[in-house]
């Protein structure tokens, strides 16, 4: 009888394990960016915003559904092979339930089929090449960054009236896929603005002396308003072509947002004016209020562009988690389609035909009279997300 109370006890142990709820597992997610090379600086906003994200959306317990998180973080240097590698070590070696990341378009784009291979979620954030979310999109991809395209459209939104535009961009993905996006907005927004040059430019340019001088060819001799749009990642060309004097042509410098330290530098350009997909100043929400208060206590400075993409993707991981009830794949998928979520700058919405996260834009003036070194730039508008007719672009 004593054996066999050992044995009794000893099968209900067994069972009790096998049986355990999943919610006293560690809920793993994987955080992929750009932490060094060129990119670094917005890798490291990027994963300041997604832990203070799941901080603010648990209550700073760190669990969720009974299950404490487990963030593991993995550097791809802005490499595609080392982005492909690490996702793929993540899912299978890992067994993390979701992953979220990177920061380099190209990649992005080399980690998409290791989603699919793996039937896991991944969440883009904050790549934007338009191809994440278009040709080379599946069904496993959700992206809470912004496309190029809607790039373009807050752009083209900006510049309504009639103008004779340039693009100067980075040759590789993200600026080509930019111009085009930018071309293609001003068609959709029916703007009267028209772009009559592009000019490509190596991602490492330190000189853009040729370049400029090749923009300003292009645009001295048109009438009316002259601009020069600027798609650039990184080290931005904006006080290097300033210094070239494009003024004296009578164009006019349309940077688009950047990260603060960036923005510093264009103080002198009062009046400038292009579209961001977030500053401190501009959003009105509970949400937005505790990032930039929070952050300013811990950080001496005001969260920046990344930082709230960051926390974006972690509210799109919670929401979607506490909607499914689950981190099984299909559950996640369904709970995912169309489901809204808030965030810092507003409200985004996963748009069923290609999970793409609809989102709001700002419209920027850079300020004449500046209280601080983070005080930088006036709202002129809100762009909400149904004045931004983002195409399909999958295959679906």
């Amino acid at each position: 009888m004593k054996l066999k109370a050992i044995a009794l006890a000893a099968f209900a142990v067994g069972a009790a394990s096998l049986t355990a709820p999943v919610s006293a597992q560690e809920l793993k997610i994987a955080l992929i960016a750009g932490k060094t090379g060129a990119l670094e600086a917005y890798a490291k906003e990027t994963e300041t915003g997604f832990m203070m994200g799941l901080e603010y959306l648990t209550g700073g317990k760190m669990e969720l559904n009974g299950r404490k998180i487990k963030v593991l973080v993995k550097d791809d240097q802005s490499k595609p092979d080392l982005g492909k590698a690490a996702l793929a070590e993540a899912y299978g070696d890992d067994k993390v339930d979701i992953a979220v990341g990177t920061t380099s378009s190209g990649s992005a784009l080399a980690m998409l089929p290791v989603a699919e291979e793996y039937k896991k979620v991944l969440v883009v954030e904050p790549a934007v090449a338009d191809a994440i979310t278009g040709e080379k999109w599946n069904r496993y991809i959700f992206r809470t960054g912004r496309s190029s395209s809607q790039d373009g459209l807050a752009g083209a939104a900006a510049f309504m009236g009639e103008a004779n535009i340039a693009i100067l961009a980075q040759d590789y993905a993200f600026g080509r896929d930019g111009a085009k996006a930018y071309k293609d907005a001003l068609a959709a927004v029916k703007s009267k603005a028209k772009v009559v040059h592009e000019e490509y430019a190596p991602q490492n340019t330190t000189d853009f002396t040729a370049s400029a001088q090749r923009v300003f060819d292009a645009l001295k001799d048109k009438p009316g308003r002259k601009i020069l749009v600027m798609i650039w990642a990184g080290a931005h060309p904006m006080t290097k072509i300033a210094d070239l004097k494009p003024e004296r042509y009578g164009i006019e410098l349309a940077p688009g947002g950047n990260i603060l330290p960036v923005m510093k530098g264009w103080k002198n350009y009062a009046g400038t004016e292009g579209s961001i997909y977030y500053y401190h100043a501009f959003p009105k929400n509970k949400m937005n209020d505790w990032l930039v208060a929070e952050h300013i206590k811990r950080f001496k400075s005001p969260p920046d562009f990344f930082t709230a993409g960051g926390f974006a993707a972690a509210s799109a991981v919670v929401t979607a988690i506490t909607k499914a009830k689950s981190t099984e794949t299909e559950k996640l998928i369904a709970a995912m389609e169309g489901m809204d979520f808030d965030t810092p700058k507003g409200k985004m919405t996963f748009r069923k035909d290609d999970h793409q996260a609809l989102q709001p834009m700002f419209h920027f003036k850079i300020k004449k009279t500046q209280a601080n070194e983070f005080d930088l730039l006036d709202l002129v508008r809100e762009i909400p997300a149904s004045d931004l007719p983002l195409p399909i672009k999958n295959k679906r």
